[in-house]
């Protein structure tokens, strides 16, 4: 019987594993159309062999765009209670990918639980737990002490991992020479960043980056390449930094594909709507097609407490246009950690976003849904809409804090519905407004 060390090395060798084969089912594809597109790099199935609970997914492009959740505790907020909450929160409200990004505590207790119980893809940040896990200043972990920690988070099963290998001494020289009006806003990027002012050294993840493909292809991790030269602000957006990066970021994207291990490409950031579209296109240009992962992009600085809206409207435009993963963002980005009703509105923001993408891009089935609900409405078919709705609970909620005299309209028009009326007048019926 044939071996495969990883989901691409499997397609390249012509093999179906369970996990292709499910997430063809899920995506309404052909299999062996979907083993050629893992084979060469342009679909990836995060799937660390150590993750016994997941149910696996596909990213990609010509694939329904996924979104993922982001949590964890920090210093100031140490209740891993809560954001295991949060995680059933998110599975229920169907997030495919859940992002640890806890950096204080019992950090690998709560992410073993992850990959024992939670479906959805598991992924990590291994600098930001490298503080957590040794316990002391930044500049006195050492390169072996930041490689261990991506070791230890593929032994403890998670999928994909963010890992900032692009800000080497060259892009960092670029971005000192150039400057930013809101410099490195990437946590793990500034710290990678400061880590290199303060020793002098090589990011230890560019350097020894072999070690690291050896790591991801043992276990079957995904590389989740980081931008740690994502724009902070409008004014960055598209700047030298961020194309620079991302242009090493091929480069270490064709490493990879090298050495069987699948890529993930982490973009913006902040970014103008006018600019989106072409960043997809370089993205997918420097990177050959490599999946893109998106945090946004937010289109607008000015909007605290509704970044949700604004990251949603970027998302929207950046998965029309070829992005295959969006980060959900929350009413509370830039301003504290999120709560579960924050979470709620982010990840149905990114779900409205993603949706209107699929639809845009033609992916198979995206706009039954959509005419199944508009069917519905047609009928008024209020409990038809609820169920079919993307908020079932929220809907009724608002149904049922207005009702009206009549139960076939709403507060809003009353028998002015024109929906109503024109089934009545289609119907023969006679049309009675008052």
């Amino acid at each position: 019987m044939m071996t495969y060390t990883t989901q691409m090395d499997a397609a390249r060798k012509g093999i179906q594993t369970k996990e292709l084969l499910a997430v063809a089912e899920k995506e309404k594809m052909d299999a062996a159309q979907l083993l050629e597109l893992v084979a060469c790099g342009k679909v990836a199935i995060p799937a660390n062999k150590n993750h016994p609970a997941l149910s696996p997914e596909g990213v990609g492009s010509m694939l329904r765009t996924k979104i993922n959740v982001n949590l964890g505790v920090s210093k100031d907020c140490q209740n891993f209670d809560m954001e295991m909450e949060k995680v059933k929160g998110a599975v229920a409200m169907g997030a495919e990918a859940i992002m640890d990004l806890s950096c204080y505590g019992k950090t690998q207790d709560f992410r073993r639980r992850l990959t024992a119980e939670c479906p959805c893809m598991i992924g990590t940040v291994p600098v930001y737990d490298a503080i957590s896990y040794y316990n002391k200043e930044l500049d006195a972990i050492t390169a072996r002490e930041f490689l261990d920690v991506v070791r230890m988070h593929a032994e403890d099963g998670v999928d994909f991992m963010t890992i900032h290998v692009g800000i080497n001494k060259k892009t960092a020289g670029i971005f000192k020479e150039n400057g930013r009006l809101t410099n490195i806003v990437s946590r793990g990027g500034s710290l990678v960043f400061s880590w290199m002012e303060m020793t002098g050294q090589e990011n230890p993840y560019y350097e020894y980056y072999d070690e690291i493909l050896a790591i991801c292809r043992e276990y079957d991790v995904t590389l989740s390449l980081g931008d740690a030269c994502r724009p902070g602000c409008l004014k960055d957006a598209s700047d030298i930094c961020q194309i620079e990066e991302l242009a090493t970021l091929g480069e270490l994207t064709r490493r990879a594909w090298e050495k069987d291990v699948q890529v993930i490409i982490e973009g913006p950031g902040h970014m103008p709507i006018d600019q989106i579209e072409a960043n997809m296109k370089i993205q997918s240009t420097l990177c050959h097609g490599a999946p893109f992962y998106v945090l946004g992009p937010i289109v607008t600085d000015v909007a605290p407490g509704y970044d949700h809206i604004t990251s949603a409207i970027g998302g929207a435009i950046a998965a029309t246009h070829g992005a295959a993963f969006l980060c959900y963002v929350t009413p509370a980005e830039h301003l504290r950690l999120p709560t579960l009703d924050d979470m709620k509105e982010g990840i149905i923001a990114a779900k409205i976003a993603a949706h209107a993408a699929d639809i845009g891009k033609g992916v198979k089935g995206a706009m039954d849904w959509d005419n199944q609900m508009s069917e519905a409405r047609r009928n008024l078919d209020w409990d038809g809409m609820f169920s079919l709705a993307m908020d079932p609970e929220k809907a009724r909620a608002y149904r049922e804090s207005s009702m009206p005299e009549h139960s076939d309209t709403c507060t809003m028009c009353g028998k002015l519905c024109a929906v109503r009326n024109m089934n009545k007048a289609l119907g023969g019926e006679h049309v009675d407004v008052i």
